[in-house]
């Protein structure tokens, strides 16, 4: 007969092997916690700047580490009371994308790095990225995530999921670490239209501790997954965002939802739209409120912090930890702002004379929505300047900012991908049309037949061009082209720099450019640069296929130079019709004698070694027959 205690011991161990297999699907690092999913109930993870009683509040900083959560959010109470259980909690950009200009999206000093769901070399975008991946990876079917600008539609986008951004007040933000009273929502991003719109009906609603809540009409219908279905887009105006209409890639996706959107009965409006994007006032707004905003949250919470400064402080005495990859130049400037009242003011009326240009638009027009894409598909993580430096420009588009800055209800589902990576479809609208948005959204998804895949002619993985090289007994210089349907018609190769060599530095550098019409290059610049002294712990080992090391780099400039000069007497044959944007090429600088302590060069050494032994083994046999016969 089993006792007590050997059934206990036995349903902890089921427990948790069922608990890891849930878990080992998180290979892309979307959860900080994970408590486990529910058969009988909707399993729901939460952003971890959201509450949860008893749980760790981080905002994704090791700042916050010691901020246990005394209650549930808003939010997170009405999830519970409505029989969601809660599964976890996810990993997000370090205070929401709000700490440097250089950030890397889905990047924490709590949570480590989450990676998109299909390739780990590339960025889900932030800063809702663990809600994204979780989603997008089946950990779960809905998540939680919030919005100050694009922080709900770009991962949903990236990643491939549904995301909806609310109008700003259906959702209260009590228990969320803020950023701007102006922008912030929280909001649903999940598997389906339908599944969103249900958990909205949930989570929407007044609360009398969140002001932007009192601005709810009284004859709202909350029912926003009622009659998804049974929607048609059948008369129904449309006017299509171009956010930028020199980028190339943006027609052939623009053709395929004006046919669409035709095909069905929807009216096209040519739009006349002289927005200007408020971008340097809006950035100001955000910095002001953020400071106000994220110290009455931490002047009730339970952590010990309760003021940006130390925040500041903490980090700068734990800089190894904390800022490995970024600074903290959004914090500080943050501080610096909320000093300026004059200038938040003006920031205040310049976004909502924007925002009133946008109502007009919807109202001069009898507009039901805006249509357009989301942004451009996923770029690869990059510590060495960030997402700034790693976005690919000739990739780039979005149709969000205005949506967030005017407080407008956001939808984005999955429609087209570019090079297999997913890229969303954006359906915009005025203050308080979440249901109409929603209806259009569950109307479209169904209509989508064909997953429209656009191949980008100049994307390639990156190769090296031995043909190219200089290998000789000290040195060899190796080129690396990332665009390989573009090959260069004439080169000289890149100089060694004296001052490297004789310091026995190694590294590389990488070089972006534009291809004229006439196939020369212009508007050089470097976007990344590595550089190490063999010297300087006694070892070095380069790993071939992601070029990084094991050591700690140096700082350095000495192949800048080479590398630009070598690039600028690159030739290319252009068929292309126009400008190529942002080639980018490597040049790689190693010393050819140190290289023997490389695995495969070992390998290779030891083969030749053990071959002349044998050779010379063979020799010796010879002339041993050889005299024996004389």
């Amino acid at each position: 007969m089993v006792s007590w205690k050997q059934k206990s011991v036995l349903f902890l161990v089921v427990f948790g092997i069922t608990l890891g297999a849930d878990f080992e699907k998180d290979r892309n690092n979307s959860l900080i916690e994970f408590y486990g999913n529910s058969k009988s109930k909707i399993n729901i993870v939460i952003k971890d700047n959201i509450d949860i009683e008893g749980k760790i509040t981080s905002a994704g900083s090791l700042a916050l580490e010691d901020n246990i959560a005394s209650k549930n959010a808003f939010i997170v109470q009405k999830l519970i009371d409505a029989n969601f259980n809660i599964a976890g909690k996810t990993n997000l950009s370090e205070w929401a994308n709000f700490r440097s200009e250089d950030s890397v999206s889905g990047w924490s000093s709590y949570g480590g790095q989450t990676k998109h769901f299909l390739n780990t070399k590339y960025n889900p975008c932030g800063s809702s990225s663990g809600s994204a991946v979780a989603v997008a990876s089946g950990i779960v079917d809905i998540a939680i995530g919030t919005e100050t600008n694009g922080s709900i539609s770009c991962p949903s986008s990236v990643n491939g999921i549904v995301g909806f951004k609310p109008t700003v007040g259906l959702v209260s933000r009590t228990g969320i670490v803020p950023i701007s009273s102006t922008q912030d929502t929280a909001g649903p991003m999940g598997i389906s239209v339908d599944l969103v719109a249900k958990t909205l009906e949930v989570i929407a609603g007044y609360d009398p501790l969140d002001a932007s809540t009192n601005s709810i009409p009284v004859n709202l219908d909350f029912n926003f997954s009622k009659d998804l279905i049974s929607t048609s887009i059948e008369g129904k105006r449309f006017a299509i965002l171009q956010s930028n209409t020199s980028n190339e890639l943006m027609k052939p996706l623009l053709d395929e939802i004006k046919l669409l959107l035709s095909n069905n009965g929807a009216i096209l409006v040519e739009i006349e739209d002289t927005r200007e994007y408020p971008g340097e006032d809006e950035y100001f707004l955000l910095k002001y409120e953020f400071k106000e905003g994220l110290e009455k949250y931490l002047s009730s919470a339970t952590g010990k912090k309760k003021y940006l400064q130390e925040i500041i402080d903490f980090n700068k005495e734990n800089q190894k930890r904390v800022m490995p990859y970024f600074g903290q130049d959004i914090l500080i400037a943050s501080l610096e702002a909320s000093k300026d009242e004059e200038r938040y003011q003006r920031s205040i009326k310049k976004t909502k004379e924007v925002k009133d240009q946008t109502l007009n638009i919807f109202n001069k027009y009898n507009l039901d929505a805006m249509i357009g894409l989301t942004r451009g598909p996923a770029w690869k993580i990059n510590y060495e300047g960030g997402d700034s430096k790693a976005i690919d420009r000739s990739k780039s588009f979005g149709n969000g900012g205005f949506a967030a800055i005017s407080g407008l209800p956001h939808l984005t589902i999955p429609f087209f991908t570019i090079d297999n990576f997913p890229v969303g479809l954006s359906i915009i609208g005025s203050p308080w049309s979440d249901k109409k948005i929603l209806e259009i959204g569950a109307f479209l998804e169904t209509k989508k037949t064909v997953n429209f895949n656009y191949t980008i002619s100049t994307q390639g993985k990156c190769r090296v061009d031995r043909d190219n090289s200089i290998t000789g007994t000290y040195i060899r210089i190796s080129e690396c082209i990332d665009d390989v349907d573009y090959k260069p018609i004439f080169k000289r190769a890149a100089d060694y720099p004296k001052n490297a060599l004789s310091k026995r530095i190694m590294g590389y550098s990488i070089v972006v450019f534009d291809i004229e019409e006439n196939g020369k290059t212009s508007n050089h610049e470097i976007i990344a640069e590595k550089c190490f002294n063999i010297e300087a712990n006694g070892s070095y080992y380069w790993y071939e296929a992601s070029d990084e090391t094991v050591y700690m780099p140096i700082d350095c400039n000495y192949f800048n130079n080479s590398s630009i000069a070598a690039a600028r007497r690159l030739k290319y044959e252009n068929n292309f019709g126009g400008t190529i944007k942002e080639v980018k090429h490597k040049f790689t600088y190693l010393l050819e004698n140190y290289l023997w302590k490389q695995p495969y060069f070992l390998k290779q050494h030891l083969f030749l070694h053990l071959s002349s032994v044998l050779h010379l083994v063979c020799v010796f046999i010879f002339l041993k027959l050889q005299k024996e016969q004389h």
